[in-house]
């Protein structure tokens, strides 16, 4: 096949643009003039011509969760812009589903309503059937009074280590739960199997591709890569993988000896994923001072510099690169202080210096911003948090903000920048 009468974009500092591109099965083979590449078109060869649109190379994803990606094409959309426009399309799914099923959804953002919901809103819409909301930052989710019930959450739960359950005055459970407290409801859900993922993934592999999307790097665990290998057994994977590691599945990873970078072109293993603290909207990132108008919230360091090394060297002594959440300042430095200790201990044992990621790197404190950089940390950064949280960052981070998203600082000082 050749494409031809294009503006082709090749990302090759020799060949910056092309007319044409040929392609022979699933190999680029040729770029060029419209000229150049007439001399190897033959009689069977497909010509497409382009009228003058431009090509570019398939994008890399570099921060997907792939299975929570596909199942939410099928959940209620609470994307909204209000409480009671949420409420609206939560009722509206009700009267389709069966009493006592669970009705699951995604996308609610607190912040640009008049306040969080509580479990008492959704009882007005659904009394029989249980429901159950993550927020867009999936810091956090949001259940109905039936939720709440099923995971046995009452007055007198103790928070989770890592979690809180949101209370109100006199101690009752809102039905909001942030961070680890999330799985208190989320473990008593029915849980996709592989199987029925890999059932659904097409459907979210073809809209990946309307975006231009060929590759990613997953975040979401095993279940999603055993679905991921299937899908690929069946002869209809068309995504290129790199699959992260959570950690909680260290251990059987190092048990069976699986190290960054094995694979193939279609798989590989990534990265093992550690949590360092929460996020922007619910204020459980972990800051170096309280946040704006919340004078005893400084959010929730979910582990200090020491239990991170600790994991970290655990990891790189079997060759697991580490790629490390961490959103408030306070959170990335105790990362680059961690990986700091990482690349001297990697030295001093003759081991590979790994290709170790800060997911989100969100906000930095001034003194570290050119940190990555030194130690060859990959600033893994997703442009979209920038537009959807700049209301919350203003708000919530002040003056502070002006270190926020700080793409061509990473980049002026040398960092290697990943988007997704």
């Amino acid at each position: 096949m050749i494409l031809r009468n294009g503006i082709i974009r090749t990302l090759d500092n020799l060949i910056p643009l092309a007319e044409s591109l040929a392609i022979d099965r699933d190999r680029v083979v040729a770029v060029g003039s419209d000229d150049e590449l007439a001399d190897i078109t033959g009689t069977e060869t497909v010509v497409v011509d382009l009228g003058g649109r431009i090509v570019l190379p398939g994008l890399t994803d570099a921060h997907i969760h792939l299975e929570k990606y596909t199942h939410n094409l099928n959940k209620v959309d609470v994307e909204v812009s209000s409480l009671q426009a949420c409420l609206e399309r939560i009722r509206q799914r009700v009267q389709e589903t069966e009493p006592g099923k669970w009705i699951l959804g995604h996308g609610w953002n607190q912040n640009q309503w008049e306040r969080f919901g509580t479990a008492v809103d959704l009882d007005s819409v659904s009394p029989n059937n249980p429901v159950y909301l993550t927020a867009k930052s999936l810091h956090a989710g949001w259940g109905n009074t039936l939720a709440l019930e099923r995971a046995g959450i009452t007055s007198s739960s103790s928070d989770p280590p890592g979690g809180k359950i949101q209370r109100d005055a006199s101690g009752a459970p809102t039905g909001i739960l942030l961070e680890e407290a999330m799985r208190l409801v989320s473990k008593v859900i029915p849980t996709p199997t592989a199987e029925s993922t890999c059932d659904a993934l097409p459907e979210a592999q073809a809209q990946l591709w309307r975006y231009g999307i060929t590759a990613i790097h997953d975040f979401d665990g095993s279940r999603c890569f055993r679905a991921i290998q299937l899908l690929r057994e069946r002869g209809q994977l068309g995504l290129r993988v790199v699959n992260n590691i959570l950690v909680d599945d260290l251990e059987h990873a190092l048990g069976v000896g699986l190290r960054t970078g094995y694979g193939d072109e279609w798989i590989r293993i990534g990265n093992i994923k550690v949590f360092a603290d929460g996020a922007l909207g619910t204020r459980t990132a972990a800051m170096l001072a309280p946040y704006e108008g919340d004078p005893d919230n400084t959010g929730m360091c979910l582990r200090d510099r020491e239990e991170l090394l600790e994991i970290f060297i655990r990891a790189a002594k079997g060759g697991l690169a580490m790629a490390v959440h961490a959103i408030g300042d306070l959170a990335n430095r105790n990362v680059l202080d961690a990986l700091a200790d990482l690349r001297s201990f990697e030295t001093e044992n003759s081991l590979t210096h790994l290709h170790h990621r800060i997911e989100h790197l969100q906000l930095l404190h001034p003194n570290d911003l050119s940190r990555p950089a030194e130690y060859d940390i990959i600033a893994s950064m997703q442009p979209i948090h920038a537009t959807s949280d700049m209301e919350m960052a203003d708000r919530y981070w002040g003056s502070r903000v002006k270190y926020a998203y700080a793409w061509r600082s990473q980049l002026q000082a040398g960092a290697t920048l990943a988007f997704g």
